[in-house]
Order: structure tokens, then sequence, then C-alpha cells
């Protein structure tokens, strides 16, 4: 990229406005871009017609009202000659992920690629100003007293880029310069507060890895075979989706613990989630709450479904349990999904008020098979509830007693569906082995259920 006479490569200082932050929901209103090239300075911005409604709080932030845009051009309109204006320039942006990545979709979205080499100012900025606490634009203006002449408006902000690179030139000089830029879009794929030091000590090994947004909080936990494969899977799509990006633009950094398999990976992950809260994982429940359908018969030989509270149950043990569910409220309702799929009597199932012998409302809307009235023998009705149920029986443990899992090297002891545990000596086994019950887990009872149907089955030590 450095040419012979040492100059910088063409150099585009862009900035965007915008409806919002979501890049596929969301649309551009406003682009400028500053260039230079050989010690010459030009500038090209365009108000954008969005096509969709600008929010108040978005037009009181940039002072880009609809009415300014209702007769300009759509980015399909000038899409060619945006990208001719960027065509063959270092893509310099702050924060340049959200920049990028709305140009990117709006382009697509006008069957055009766009794939130019991309310089961060945040993580310029960070590089060479480490002592500074933070790196956003307002930060950067009152720490190298830049002069703003329209802030949150396109061509405003892509001048106080520029001149940030001139303070920057002035700190390492422009040879050195240059070689950051090399460095520096290398790394395009990495988030503004993350560098590459510290992607590379990520090993490519089963585990999980924590994602740490301000002050340490946990942003994200998730879990891979591949750790450093699977972190840079986020940072890449953060330019295509939505989730990513926004996990990237937050994340400042990366903490990880190494399982010795997959299995253990699951389950590692599982319990982290419960302890840390991280803000962006769908959260994964505790199981305190549970509660379960046992099939009961009463004395005219029907059977009734009996819900069983958290304190009631015993997982793994109850071969009378059905559906393990987080309240009242979701039993309830799939028990009515039930009872509307298989025709069958509401009121039987005590989920609707009725008087012996009549018909329910649900035989008056045919959506029940004539049980209440004996249409359909309680023989039959027993029948067809019990295996509609039978679908979401909850599995009795299927061994004598405790069992270990290899998990490349290590084993994981579990009983009742209960993680014990991990051992690597046979100490560690018999302490784990009579450590006493521990608490039923739905998510740990889901994981190890399909990892003994899985490729794990063969894995199995029984320790009783």
């Amino acid at each position: 990229m450095k040419n012979q006479s040492g100059e910088y490569p063409a150099l585009a200082f862009v900035d965007i406005e915008t409806t919002g932050s979501h890049f596929e929901r969301d649309r551009i209103t406003e682009i400028g871009i500053k260039t230079f090239f050989k010690n010459k300075v030009s500038i090209w911005e365009r108000l954008i017609n969005p096509q969709v409604f600008i929010p108040q709080n978005i037009q009181r932030l940039t002072g880009i009202t609809q009415h300014m845009v209702s007769n300009q051009a759509t980015f399909e309109d000038v899409a060619k000659e945006i990208k001719e204006e960027l065509e063959g320039k270092i893509f310099i942006a702050h924060n340049a992920r959200f920049d990028y990545g709305f140009l990117k979709a709006s382009f697509k979205r006008v069957g055009i690629d766009f794939k130019p080499k991309v310089l961060c100012t945040v993580k310029l900025s960070r590089l060479l100003f480490p002592d500074q606490a933070r790196h956003n634009l307002d930060t950067i203006i009152q720490a190298h007293d830049l002069e703003v002449s329209a802030r949150h408006r396109a061509l405003g902000d892509a001048d106080l880029l520029f001149q940030f690179w001139q303070v920057c030139e002035k700190e390492v000089g422009k040879e050195r310069l240059i070689e950051l830029i090399h460095q520096l879009i290398g790394n395009a794929s990495l988030p503004p507060n993350i560098d590459q030091g510290l992607i590379d000590s990520i090993p490519d090994a089963p585990g999980c890895y924590i994602f740490y947004g301000e002050n340490k909080l946990p942003l994200y936990i998730g879990k891979s075979i591949s750790l450093r494969s699977r972190v840079m899977g986020h940072f890449q799509g953060a330019l295509t989706q939505r989730k990513e990006m926004k996990l990237s633009l937050q994340v400042r950094d990366i903490d990880w613990i190494e399982t010795s398999g997959e299995l253990s990976a699951l389950i590692l992950e599982s319990r982290l989630i419960k302890e840390r809260m991280p803000s962006m994982n769908i959260k994964l429940r505790r199981s305190k709450d549970l509660c379960a359908w046992s099939l009961e018969e009463d004395l005219a030989g029907i059977l009734k479904p009996v819900l069983k509270s958290y304190k009631d149950l015993s997982p793994g043990l109850q071969d009378n349990l059905y559906g393990l569910f987080y309240s009242k409220r979701e039993a309830h309702s799939y028990l009515r999904a039930v009872a509307k799929k298989y025709r069958l009597c509401e009121v039987l199932l005590g989920l609707e008020k009725g008087e012996e012998g009549k018909a329910c409302f649900g035989y008056q809307v045919k959506q029940c098979g004539g049980a209440c009235i004996g249409l359909t023998p309680a023989e039959m009705h027993n029948l067809q509830l019990k295996t509609a149920m039978s679908l979401y029986k909850v599995q009795v443990w299927p061994f004598k007693g405790p069992i270990a899992i290899n998990d490349g090297g290590e084993m994981i002891v579990l009983d009742k569906w209960c993680y014990l545990g991990t051992a690597i000596n046979e100490d560690e086994l018999s302490e784990l082995t009579h450590s006493g019950d521990a608490e039923f887990d739905l998510d740990i009872y889901k994981i190890v259920k399909k990892a003994l149907t899985g490729s794990y089955k063969n894995q199995v030590i029984p320790l009783s």
C-alpha cells in the first residue's frame, strides 16, 4: 500500500447519518466523504431520502428532518455515484463497523458488492493514545481540541476524523502512520476495543467464552469446540447480522474457560449463564419453579392430569411425569393444546368446569370427541390421553446409579440427570460419586439426554 514516494494511499474519511441503528430495518439519511490524496482534499456529501420515517429523537440529534429529505434522491438513485467516490480508497470511519455495515447492507439491497479496505479510528486512537480513558468521538474532540463545525452531521463528523488523522500524524509521523494503515486494515474484522493479541491468545479448543462490556459486566456467554474460530465468527457476522453488530460495538474484553470436550462446554455454558446472567443471552432459566403433569386414575377409572410442583418432583426417579414446565401457566397452555389436537374433553382433564353427564363447550364446537357424554368410552379417552402425553414423558434415569462420561479424557459425573462434577482421576471420581444429590436442572437434563442418545452413548462408564 505504501508507494515509492512515501505518500498515503487515497483516504476516504466517511460518516453517515441514519434513521436508527438496525442496518436491515433502518436507512441512511446522509453521507459525508472527505477524501485526502496526494496532499489534496475533496468533499462529497448528500442528503438521502430514506423512504421511511425518521424518529423524532433522531431528528433532534442530527437536525435532519423529514421535510429535508423528502425530495432528495434515494440510495438506489446515487448508489453508483457513491461506489465510484469510494472506489480504490481506504474507508476510514469511527466505529467503522457501523458505517461500513450500513453501507454494505444498502449496496447489497441494490445488487452492488461493496468490499473496501476498512480502517477504524477508534482502533487508531486506542493504539496511539492508550492512556486515554475513552475513545468515542466526543472524547477525541475534547482530548485533541478538534474544531467542531457540524456535530452529528455526516460531513461535519467526517471532517473531525480528518482533523484527528492530522493529530495522529503529528504524534507519530507520516511513515509510522502509513505502517499503521497496514496493521489496522489487517484487523478490520475485530471490534474497535479488541486487539489481535487477545484474539491470538484464545485457544482453538473446546470451551466457553465470555464477552464483557463496560465495567466488566457480562454481555454474552457462548460455547464452542473451537473457541477462537467461534469468537471470530461473531465479529465477522457483525457486518450482516444486527445482533452481532450490537455485540461487537459493546464488547470491551473477552475471557474463556477451556473444557475437555463438547459436552463439558454445553454443561458449563448452561451453568455460567444462570450464574452471571449476561444481558444479551436468551437466558436459560432456573429450575426452582418447575412443574409437571402426572396422570392419576380417579374412582370412575378416568385418567386425570394432576399438576406436580417442584417440591413434589423427583425427575429421573418418577415414571409418571410429563412435560416439565417453568410455570403453571405454561403447563396449562400445553395441556389445552393437547386437548384440542386430540379432541379430548377439557372437563375430564380438569381444564373446564362442567356438570356430569352434560356436553362440554368443546363438544358443542366440535373440539371434543364426546367423552363427557359417553360417546367416547373412558378407556378410549384414557388411551388417547396417554398416547398424547407420552411424547413429552420425562425419562427415568436409565442406570442403577451414577455414571461417568468420557469427554476428551476427563470424566463428567452424572446421576439422575444431574451434573455432579468433572473428575480427572480415581480419587475425584469416588468423591463425586458419593457427594450426594445435586439439584435437578432442566437444561442440563436436555443436554445429557441428547448426549446419551448421540455421540456419547458409547462413552458411558457405570460407577455402581
